[in-house]
């Protein structure tokens, strides 16, 4: 059973860096991205994943907040 991941990142570059990388790996699966910490909210309910990789400095609601 692969490790369910949601990526929060307000930039596009560095969120599809990660889930590139993190595509790689067998046991990983990246079932969503949010852009902001209320959307970051929004998909924790909906998808319930194992891990969320939150940036710190995010718009909205920082990812401190939103942790």
């Amino acid at each position: 059973m692969p490790i369910n991941i949601l990526i929060t990142e307000d930039h596009t570059i560095v969120r599809e860096g990660l889930r590139n990388v993190l595509s790689d790996e067998d046991d990983l699966l990246v079932v969503g991205e949010a852009a902001d910490g209320l959307e970051a909210l929004k998909l924790v309910k909906e998808l319930v994943p194992h891990v969320v990789l939150m940036d710190i400095s995010l718009p909205n609601l920082n990812g401190v907040e939103a942790t």
